[in-house]
């Protein structure tokens, strides 16, 4: 093994490919970036693909100079995070029978919408526990089987993203088990792909192969894989996977402990013993992911956020230049609760994305921008009071505080708001990776820096402001 304590992250997101070092301590060493995007399908060019080949060219430019930039020696171990969901097929030589269809391509819209002649939709949740998403991995192997039954047949794997990078960095074909978690192809509550599920759909199960443990090294960095990356040859590659898992670990996050990530849109996350999936989950939007240890569960809520934010900032605030994001907050901060009977409906926040039917109630001659913007807080702040109690129910769990990470963290008053409306506090952390960081402490005890993920997790200083309710 190495003896260092510096682990390379290769973390693939939908705008940025990223190589980035941390070290023991959590700290960012050094990093590469390069931005990404999806390409027109060749064979369907209506449709969207990730140019694997592309992103790999721009993953080793970004390990070069981070590598240029450290000492080599101190390189303990490597890994791959993603988002979730996609992945292609492979045959025996590791070639890409297609090209990875990416989560934003429309092709699965309708099989999604048809999934019932496979397996009814009550069933295929209750066992999955992931909600039907039109971009689920189970929806792109029933279009491989409907469009191109002979890519099927050929395949000797389906590789997920982060599999198919460390392929390339260690020629092995190895799937995680975070990954397969999204995938809409797993029995939740047995942690491993359904045969069931799989064999109603039809394909292969044995062509997911075992999916591994995040911790587990999955193989060494080769000569070929060292040429092109600068890492030294014989480093080990640790399975991580997901990127959401090891966001929700790098937080910080214990058993039973809400993680909430709010951007554009809010993602309401708990690690948990337990999960349900039953009617009344899937009509509340409850989806359950496998999470990085072995007995816990990763049960999630999402909606539109700063997205709202956002719209009320070009329509109401186009007019300030400076500090345009405190002038809204200190406007909002004026404006006693209730925002003087001004309302935003459930709909506004969650159909803001081009449909029809969002309202703001209440209006009248007077009525401010402050007010709306306060309105909309208020209801994004019951929206996490709601979203809160449909997890306690699914994980059967009583929250104690909520972790919150990510740009919307930083609304002094929507912290005030979100403590007052869900009654616990809020914690808000100051660490801006939480997945690369999560990914990190993998490697770290992989590679025998740390006992354990959570013995190495101790090592990191989390500086946590506390809004009470």
């Amino acid at each position: 093994m190495p003896g260092g304590d510096i682990v390379l992250v290769f973390d693939c997101g939908a705008t940025n490919v990223r190589v980035i070092a941390v070290s023991s301590r959590g700290s960012i060493v050094a990093s590469g970036s390069y931005p990404n995007n999806t390409r027109p399908d060749p064979y369907y060019p209506s449709f969207r693909i990730w140019d694997v080949n592309e992103i790999w060219e721009k993953m080793c430019l970004a390990s070069r100079e981070v590598v240029g930039r450290i000492n080599r020696n101190d390189i303990a171990g490597v890994t791959v995070t993603t988002f979730g969901v996609d992945g292609t097929l492979v045959d025996s030589s590791g070639e890409m029978l297609y090209p990875v269809i990416s989560w934003q391509c429309e092709r699965t819209i309708p099989i999604m919408a048809n999934i019932g002649k496979y397996i009814p939709l009550a069933d295929l949740y209750r066992e999955s526990g992931v909600l039907p998403f039109t971009f689920n991995t189970i929806n792109k192997l029933i279009w491989f089987a409907e469009q191109k039954p002979e890519l099927t047949e050929k395949a000797h794997r389906f590789l997920f993203m982060p599999s198919l990078f460390s392929y390339r960095l260690t020629g092995e074909m190895v799937n995680d088990i975070t990954m397969a978690g999204t995938s809409m192809l797993t029995d939740q509550s047995a942690r491993q792909f359904s045969g069931n599920i799989c064999r109603r759909t039809g394909f292969p199960v044995e062509k997911l192969g075992i999916a591994v443990e995040p911790g587990t090294i999955t193989g060494t960095i080769t000569q070929g894989a060292s040429a092109e990356t600068g890492i030294p040859r014989g480093t080990p590659v640790v399975a991580t996977g997901h990127d959401t898992q090891f966001a929700v670990f790098g937080s910080g996050a214990e058993k039973n402990q809400p993680v909430l990530s709010s951007g554009t849109w809010e993602i309401l996350m708990v690690r948990s013993e337990k999960f349900r999936s039953d009617e009344e989950q899937l009509k509340m939007g409850i989806t359950t992911e496998l999470d990085s240890r072995p007995g816990l569960y990763n049960i999630g809520n999402q909606w539109i956020a700063s997205g709202v934010l956002e719209w009320a900032r070009r329509n109401f605030y186009h007019d300030v230049k400076d500090d345009v994001y405190e002038v809204m907050i200190s406007e909002a901060e004026a404006v006693p609760p209730g925002c003087k009977g001004v309302k935003v409906t459930p709909k506004f926040y969650e159909e803001l994305k081009g449909k029809p039917g969002g309202e703001i109630l209440g209006l009248t001659m007077e009525s401010t921008r402050g007010e709306i913007y306060r309105a909309m807080l208020e209801a994004l702040a019951e929206r996490l009071a709601e979203g809160k109690s449909a997890l306690e129910t699914a994980g059967g769990f009583k929250t104690e505080s909520i972790l919150c990470v990510g740009g919307g963290s930083k609304n002094r008053l929507w912290n005030k708001l979100r403590a007052e409306r869900t009654g616990v506090p809020v914690r808000i952390i100051d660490q801006k990776e939480t997945t690369v960081l999560g990914a990190s402490l993998f490697v770290q005890s992989a590679c025998g820096n740390a006992s354990s993920p959570e013995e190495a997790r101790s090592a990191i200083k989390y500086n946590i402001e506390i809004i009470e309710p």
